[in-house]
C-alpha cells in the first residue's frame, strides 16, 4: 500500500521496546514518514490488517503473538488495505535461524538487533523509493515475457500460464530484475543493490532466501528449474532452455 499524493507514508512499528519506537518515530519523522507503533503482536497484526500502511517494522519477540506468527497471518490473510505490504523484520544478533525463518515466511528484509537506527531508516528509504518508482505512471506498460512467465511492471503482476502469483514486494522486484536479464547471469551483489537497496554483508542470506521462495512459487518451467544458481557468480532466469 503506497500513500496517495500529499500524504506522508505511514509506517507501523510492532515492537514492545518503547524507547526504540520513540527513537524510530523521531528519526523517520524527520524523513517525512508518519510513524505509529504497537507493543503487542495481536494488536499490531489487527492494525496492519485493517489500516493502510506503507511498510511494517516487525520484531520477533512480542507479547501475545510473536513476530513469526504475525508475519504468517499477515501474509496468509492479505487485506484490501495492505496487499503485500513490505515487512522489515528485527532479529536477534547472531540468530541466523531467525533471519532465515523470517525470510521464508515472507519478510522483505531483516535487521539484527542491536542496530544503528539510521541503518533502519536507510532500509526504509530504499524500500519506499522502489515502491514510489513501481507505482509511478508508465507510458507503455508492455510487460515482460519469458516462456510461459509474464510480468506486467505497471501493475506489479506476475503470471505463470495465466495464473497470477502471490509475491511479496522483494520477490516481485527480484523476479523483474531476473526477467529483464533472462538467459544471463545476474550477480548476487547486483540483485541486492536492485532489490534490497543495499550491499550484501558477510553471511547475508536475504537474496538466496528470496530466490528459494520464488522457485517454490514459480514451480517447474517448460525446461525444468526456472531459476538456476551459477556458483560464485549469481542467478539466471532460464529462457528457452538456456
Amino acid at each position: 500500500m503506497t500513500s496517495t499524493p500529499g500524504e506522508s507514508p505511514r509506517i507501523l512499528v510492532i515492537d514492545d521496546d518503547a524507547e526504540l519506537c520513540e527513537l524510530l518515530a523521531e528519526l523517520l519523522g524527520q524523513e517525512g514518514y508518519q510513524v505509529e507503533s504497537s507493543g503487542d503482536g495481536r494488536a499490531g497484526l489487527l492494525r496492519a490488517q485493517s489500516e493502510p500502511f506503507t511498510l511494517v517494522v516487525l520484531d520477533i519477540m512480542l507479547p501475545s503473538l510473536n513476530g513469526f506468527e504475525v508475519l504468517t497471518r499477515l501474509r496468509q490473510g492479505k487485506s484490501e488495505q495492505n496487499p503485500g505490504v513490505p515487512v522489515i523484520m528485527l532479529t536477534a544478533k547472531g540468530e541466523d535461524v531467525d533471519r532465515i525463518v523470517g525470510l521464508e515466511l515472507g519478510a522483505d528484509d531483516y535487521l539484527p538487533k542491536p542496530f544503528n537506527p539510521r541503518e533502519l531508516v536507510a532500509r526504509v528509504r530504499a524500500i519506499q523509493r522502489r515502491a514510489t518508482v513501481a507505482h509511478s505512471p508508465e507510458p507503455a506498460p508492455g510487460g515482460l515475457r519469458v516462456d510461459d512467465l509474464e510480468l506486467l511492471p505497471s501493475a506489479r503482476v506476475a503470471r505463470v500460464r495465466g495464473a497470477e502469483l502471490d509475491l511479496t514486494t522483494a520477490e516481485y522486484d527480484l523476479l523483474e530484475v531476473l526477467a529483464q536479464h533472462a538467459g544471463k547471469v545476474v550477480a548476487r551483489e547486483e540483485l541486492a543493490k536492485r532489490v534490497l537497496g543495499r550491499r550484501l554483508s558477510a553471511y547475508d542470506r536475504a537474496i538466496d532466501m528470496h530466490v528459494s521462495n520464488l522457485r517454490k512459487k514459480l514451480g517447474e518451467g517448460p525446461h525444468g528449474e526456472r531459476i538456476k544458481t551459477v556458483r560464485n557468480a549469481g542467478y539466471i532466469l532460464v529462457q528457452g532452455g538456456k
